[in-house]
C-alpha cells in the first residue's frame, strides 16, 4: 500500500534518472538499445575500449559450466563472441580444477558504447569483470534472481589497509588469475596493486604476471581485457605491455603517496567522441 511518502520518493528517483540521462544523453541512447546490431562481416569491435561500440554482439547465458552471471537487471551481458568463448573456457577450466564457480559481473551493452553508470571502458565488447568471491553456495546450486541482484563482491583487502585479507583471498584466486592470463586472447588483467604485490611475492613462475596490471580499486573483482580480434580492422588496442613481470619499481609506485592520493582534475573529462562507424551501429 502506498503511504504519504511514496509519491515523493518516486519523484526523487525519477528526478535522479532524468538527471543522469540529461547529463549524458549520448550514453542514454546506447543504454536504451535492447538488441545487438547485425553484422554481415561477423562481430566487429569498433574504436577503443573507452570510446567504441560493437556490432554482432552475443549474449552470455545466465548460467554455464563453472560460472553464473550476476546483476542481470543491468543488461550488460553482451560481448564479442571471443569474450563469450573466453568466459566459457575459463569456467570449464575452473570446474576441471575444482576451484569453485566464477561470478561474472558486467560485460557490455547489446551494441557496446558508453554506459550511464559504472564504467568508462567495456565499450567494444572485449572487457569483463569477474568477482574474486568463490561462494560455496554458488558452487552447490543455481543462485536466485534476488541473490544475483543483492549479493556484493567483498574486498580481498583487510579493512582500509593494503594488506590482503586471507579470509577472502585463497590459492584458488591465484590459480584462476593464472588460468585467465595464460589465454592467448587476453591482453591484460586489472587488479588492485596489493593483489599484484601478493602474486609477485609468491614462489611461483612469473611469466604470466606480465599481463596482471595494478589499477585503482579492483579489490573485489578482476577486469579481463581481450586483444582486438582478428579481422576487426576498426578495433584499436592499447599500447603493448612493458617487458618483464611488473614486479619492480613500477609496482612500488602504487604504494606511494602520489598514487594513494591522485590529483583530482580541475576540469571534468571531455565528452567521449565515438568513431563515425558507431553511428550506423546505433541506428541499425
Amino acid at each position: 500500500m502506498l503511504n504519504v511518502k511514496t509519491p515523493f520518493l518516486i519523484a526523487i528517483l525519477l528526478l535522479g534518472v532524468f538527471s543522469v540521462c540529461f547529463a549524458n544523453p549520448v550514453a542514454y541512447k546506447w543504454a536504451m538499445v535492447t538488441q545487438p546490431a547485425k553484422s554481415a562481416d561477423g562481430a566487429q569491435s569498433i574504436g577503443t575500449y573507452n570510446a567504441g561500440c560493437l556490432s554482432g554482439a552475443v549474449a552470455v547465458p545466465a548460467n554455464g559450466t563453472g560460472y553464473q552471471m550476476m546483476r542481470l537487471s543491468r543488461k550488460r551481458s553482451y560481448g564479442h563472441p571471443d569474450l563469450k568463448r573466453f568466459i566459457e573456457k575459463l569456467g570449464q577450466t575452473v570446474t576441471a580444477q575444482h576451484l569453485g564457480v566464477l561470478l561474472i559481473g558486467d560485460l557490455g551493452q547489446p551494441r557496446g558504447g558508453p554506459t550511464l553508470s559504472g564504467h568508462r571502458s567495456h565499450q567494444t565488447g572485449l572487457d569483463v569483470d569477474i568477482w574474486f568471491l568463490l561462494s560455496p553456495q554458488a558452487a552447490s546450486r543455481t543462485l536466485a534472481i534476488n541473490e544475483r541482484e543483492t549479493w556484493s563482491a567483498p574486498s580481498v583487502l583487510a579493512g582500509k589497509s593494503d594488506a590482503i585479507d586471507y579470509t577472502q583471498w585463497s590459492p584458488a584466486n591465484e590459480k584462476i588469475l593464472e588460468a585467465a592470463a595464460r589465454q592467448p586472447e587476453v591482453d591484460r588483467i586489472f587488479v588492485n596493486p596489493s593483489i599484484k604485490r601478493e602474486l609477485c611475492s609468491r614462489n611461483t613462475t612469473h611469466d604470466w604476471l606480465r599481463k596482471i596490471r595494478p589499477w585503482w580499486k579492483h579489490d573485489d573483482h578482476f577486469h579481463v581485457r581481450l586483444k582486438c580480434p582478428k579481422n576487426n580492422k576498426d578495433c584499436q588496442g592499447q599500447d603493448p605491455l612493458p617487458e618483464g613481470d611488473g614486479c619492480n619499481a613500477s609496482l612500488a609506485w602504487w604504494f606511494s603517496e602520489e598514487a594513494r592520493h591522485p590529483k583530482i582534475p580541475s576540469k571534468p573529462p571531455k565528452p567521449q567522441i565515438l568513431p563515425v562507424l558507431c553511428d550506423s551501429v546505433l541506428k541499425d
